[in-house]
């Protein structure tokens, strides 16, 4: 072999040498870069059904709850969509479940004041409510101005309390003296005789609790 060839080939053999390190690293950089892609896009396509499930629960959690809740219209200022927009006196005038606690707010005075008010919780008596009070003992709670107001101002709360601040609570109301609430998940009583019928209602400026008793401060 003459000496050229060997140089040659001498010379070839430091090339491949120099180019395989190089040849090498770039076949491990995107063999990398497809296996570390594969994993975070399982894991972006698996948090998506995730994400949706938490969201769904989150807002069955914030939903009206209860078994008088399927008397509400389904639609019109008296649906739950439609009270969400009014202030609590107005959107309870819309419920026709609540008709003997609107004439009483009305007989108070006391529409204006509840529907100016910031983020309150009205415990509301439904009609069945009130007529478990005896009608001449109803009649006269009506004719009186200051006992009316002192009853319906103790089912008013001065913030909005959520289901789960009801499982085991003590609370001010405007009345100046306290109610209590107990239970869990969707059934709830108030001062341990009346029972939410359908609780969580959203209003424009309260969250309401429909109660089935009237609840009389001591």
């Amino acid at each position: 072999m003459s000496s050229t060839s060997r140089m040659r080939r001498t010379a070839l053999a430091v090339a491949a040498a120099a180019i395989l390190p190089f040849a090498l690293t770039a076949c491990s950089d995107s063999d990398n870069d497809s296996a570390s892609g594969s994993p975070a896009d399982s894991s972006s396509a698996a948090s998506a059904p995730a994400q949706s499930a938490t969201a769904d629960a989150s807002t069955a959690m914030d939903a009206p709850f209860g078994p008088a809740c399927s008397g509400v219209p389904k639609d019109g200022a008296g649906s739950f969509d439609g009270m969400a927009k009014d202030p609590v006196a107005t959107a309870a005038s819309n419920n026709p479940a609540l008709s003997t606690l609107v004439a009483a707010v009305k007989q108070a005075g006391l529409v204006d004041t509840l529907n100016n008010a910031q983020n309150i919780t009205v415990f509301a008596p439904t009609n069945d409510a009130f007529a478990k009070i005896p009608k001449a003992d109803l009649d006269k709670v009506l004719a009186d101005k200051a006992t009316l107001t002192k009853i319906l101002t103790y089912h008013v709360v001065g913030e909005k309390l959520t289901p789960k601040q009801l499982d085991n609570g003590s609370f001010d109301t405007l009345e100046k003296t306290k109610l209590t609430t107990m239970g869990s998940g969707d059934s709830y009583k108030v001062n341990g005789a009346s029972n939410v019928v359908c609780g969580n209602v959203k209003t424009a400026n309260a969250n309401v609790y429909i109660v089935d008793t009237v609840l009389m401060p001591k």
